[in-house]
C-alpha cells in the first residue's frame, strides 16, 4: 500500500494512541497531536511526529499548517479522535463544563477539519470518532449530557461535510464506538469492562481510515458489539 500522510488527535493514551503504533508499523507518516507528547516521543518511531497540541487554543492550529506545509504537502487521512468527557448529572455540570466539552469535541473537530481540507486530495478520508451515546434511539446514560450530546453533533456535522464536498472530495465518515476499555471508559463507567480493547478498536479503524472511503461517504457506522 502507498505510503499515507495521517493525522491523529488525541494520541496520549486509548485508541488514539494505539492507531500510531499500527499506522507506524505499516510505514505510513503519522502527524499525533495531543496536549501530553510524552506518551508518543518515548516510542522514537522514524515516521511518527509529535508536538503539543490543544483542540481549544486558535494558536496551535497554525503549527499544523505550517508542518503540513513544510514537510508533507498533502493530507491522505485525518481522524478526529479527540474526546473530553463530564461525568456529572445535568443540574450540577457548569455551562463552563459544558462548553469545554464542546470545545474539543465539536468545535476542536470543526476546526480541524477546516485546517486540513485545502491539503486534502479527492480521495482523502476524514474520520471522526463519536459514541453510540450520541445515536438517535440509543440507549443514554445519566451524568453525560455533554458528552453524548456533543458527539451527537459530530454525526450531523459529518452528514453535511459528506454532502458539501460530494464533487470536490475527501469523504466524511463517523464511527459511533460502544464500550472500549480506556481510560475515557473508566471515567464515564467506573468498574465496567469492555469485551474490545484499545488495540483492537484501533486496527479496525485504522484499516476502515485506509479503504473506508471507498465504499462509504456521509454514513454513520455503529462499531459495538455490547451496551453500553
Amino acid at each position: 500500500m502507498k505510503t499515507k500522510n495521517i493525522i491523529i488527535t488525541g494520541t496520549s493514551r486509548g485508541i488514539g494512541f494505539e492507531l500510531v503504533t499500527v499506522f507506524a508499523s505499516q510505514g505510513h507518516n503519522v502527524l499525533a497531536l495531543s496536549r501530553n507528547v510524552e506518551p508518543i516521543n518515548a516510542l522514537k518511531l522514524n515516521n511518527v511526529t509529535a508536538f503539543a497540541f490543544d483542540l481549544a487554543k486558535e494558536t496551535d492550529y497554525n503549527k499544523v499548517i505550517d508542518f503540513i506545509k513544510k514537510e508533507w504537502k498533502h493530507v491522505d487521512v485525518l481522524i478526529n479522535n479527540a474526546g473530553a468527557l463530564v461525568n456529572k448529572p445535568f443540574i450540577e455540570t457548569t455551562m463552563q463544563e459544558f462548553e469545554a466539552v464542546y470545545k474539543t469535541n465539536v468545535f476542536g473537530v470543526a476546526k480541524m477539519t477546516k485546517t486540513t481540507l485545502p491539503f486534502m486530495p479527492k480521495d482523502g478520508h476524514v474520520v471522526t470518532v463519536s459514541s453510540m451515546g450520541g445515536v438517535q434511539g440509543s440507549m443514554k446514560f445519566p451524568g453525560l449530557s455533554a458528552y453524548s450530546s456533543s458527539k451527537g453533533a459530530v454525526i450531523t456535522l459529518t452528514e453535511l461535510l459528506a454532502e458539501e464536498y460530494k464533487e470536490t472530495g475527501p469523504s466524511f465518515n463517523v464511527l459511533a464506538l460502544g464500550a472500549v476499555q480506556t481510560e475515557m471508559l473508566e471515567e464515564a463507567f467506573p468498574g465496567y469492562q469492555a469485551s474490545t480493547s484499545a488495540k483492537q478498536m484501533a486496527d479496525y479503524m485504522a484499516n476502515f481510515a485506509l479503504t473506508g472511503h471507498q465504499l462509504y461517504n456521509g454514513k454513520l457506522l455503529q462499531v459495538s458489539n455490547s451496551t453500553p
